[in-house]
């Protein structure tokens, strides 16, 4: 069997939290302090820790197979890279900043000025799809400094909690568009390496679903399990178990976690006592 290349980002947040889905998904990776590559113990796949900005070329170019990388790169640079997965963390917006003491009202105040940003070919686009013209510099690294130190009138850059936009007396104005961390593949991966893939997907989908989740079990009296039947949203139905106590039963079932307080207060209503919420490790259907 063939071994897939993976390819993530070599430092910071976004390189643990990728690390941490393969380990979810059952990958031991071997991964010594500075290392730029690394083999799973358990799985058909290696590791190649590189630079954030260089991930879509190599993708590209079918040096690796698949990798973990912010959309927003691939908006930049990625071309017709696939993404089969959305991933749900490193979120960001890409967004157009000015600072704090600029009258901003529309998107056309920034016609004619100079804009900063590590990300050329987004801004372009964004602008001529308002028929705003603008003069770019590129900037590879620290573009929330360029407006303080008169090189730009504004600049697009990721933002996360807007604290370093704070710092340099800067505001958000316009987001571009919205980025996360997603699963892309190189347009050369081989007939073998799709099926190794394919398999990595489940697992990752799994896991995903886990994380959205909650396992929910309580007490109803029998009398009232259609009324919970109706609250819960169930895979296929309901679990149910006689309990000790007759006319009682154990109700299980799988919650979505962003609505579980208003489930709860739900099937208190209907009758439900001794709620208990569980986290799910891997969710297969």
């Amino acid at each position: 069997m063939s071994t897939l290349k993976i390819a993530i980002q070599k430092s910071g947040r976004l390189n643990e939290e990728s690390i941490q889905i393969l380990k979810d998904a059952g990958i031991s990776i071997d991964n010594g302090i500075d290392q730029l590559k690394a083999e799973a113990s358990n799985f058909p796949l290696e590791v190649l820790y590189l630079r954030n900005s260089d991930i879509p070329q190599y993708l590209i170019d079918g040096v690796v197979d698949i990798a973990i990388v912010g959309d927003n790169l691939l908006v930049e640079k990625g071309g017709d890279i696939e993404v089969i997965q959305k991933l749900g963390f490193s979120k960001c917006k890409v967004s157009v900043a000015v600072p704090k003491a600029f009258e901003y009202k529309s998107v056309q105040d920034l016609d004619g000025m100079r804009i900063a940003t590590s990300y050329p070919k987004t801004v372009l686009d964004f602008f001529n799809s308002k028929g705003v013209r603008v003069d770019i510099h590129e900037i590879s690294g620290s573009v929330e400094i360029a407006p303080n130190i008169g090189l730009a009138d504004a600049i697009v850059d990721i933002v996360s909690s807007g604290s370093t936009l704070f710092k340099n007396n800067l505001k958000e104005v316009e987001v571009i568009f919205k980025s996360e961390a997603v699963l892309a593949v190189s347009p050369k991966v081989s007939p073998e390496s799709q099926k190794i893939i394919d398999t990595l997907k489940f697992r990752i989908e799994s896991v995903l679903r886990a994380r959205k989740s909650k396992y929910i079990l309580m007490n109803v009296p029998n009398d009232k399990i259609d009324a919970v039947g109706k609250i819960l949203p169930v895979l296929r139905s309901l679990t149910v178990l006689p309990l000790a106590q007759e006319g009682w039963s154990s109700v299980h079932s799988v919650i979505d976690k962003d609505t579980f307080w208003d489930v709860i207060d739900q099937l208190k209503e209907a009758g439900a006592e001794g709620i208990l919420i569980c986290p799910i490790e891997k969710m297969v259907l």
